[in-house]
């Protein structure tokens, strides 16, 4: 079973500002949708809460996977089908590893990241080209150092690649 990082992140590492991604890339966003369909999903509960608030504002239910939030907060609840509250990194891979056996996508945020970098075996990235301003961050990810695919795109005004690395 594979555990896998999925991140839009721009040259400078920035991944997010006030709790928002500073670029809309609906390519990213389908890409996303269709990578981790049907898998367990490991978010934060900033993360978490900033998806559930988009697809409320649009009227949608959240896509068919399984989503697994990360949060401090001993009174956070989620009555969603599909959706559970764990307390830490450690209970939310064993939790993952009881319900998925191909692949579990760890999404974000920052802390996230950095808690599970060394323990993923692929990245998925989206890499937005410029620098933005920000203040959530991606961690250094030079260990991964294998080329899967590369596939340069545009959208808009953003110029990005989609890129699949492991160790």
């Amino acid at each position: 079973m594979r555990i896998s990082i999925i991140a839009a992140v721009s040259e400078n590492k920035v991944i997010g500002k006030k709790d928002k991604i500073p670029w809309h890339i609906t390519e990213d966003l389908r890409r996303f949708r269709d990578k981790t369909l049907g898998h367990v999903v490991i978010m934060g509960r900033n993360s978490f809460d900033s998806m559930l608030n988009y697809y409320q504002k649009v009227n949608k239910n959240l896509p068919k996977r399984i989503h697994i939030v990360v949060t401090r907060d001993m009174n956070y609840k989620i009555n969603l089908p599909d959706c559970f509250v764990v307390h830490s990194i450690d209970k939310a891979l064993n939790l993952a590893k009881k319900i998925e056996k191909e692949e579990i996508f760890i999404s974000g945020g920052e802390q996230i990241f950095r808690q599970t970098i060394n323990l993923a075996h692929r990245l998925y990235l989206t890499i937005v080209e410029g620098n933005f301003d920000g203040d959530r961050f991606f961690p250094d990810y030079s260990d991964f150092k294998k080329i899967i695919s590369e596939e340069k795109k545009e959208e808009g005004n953003y110029k990005f690649k989609f890129v699949e690395l492991e160790r």
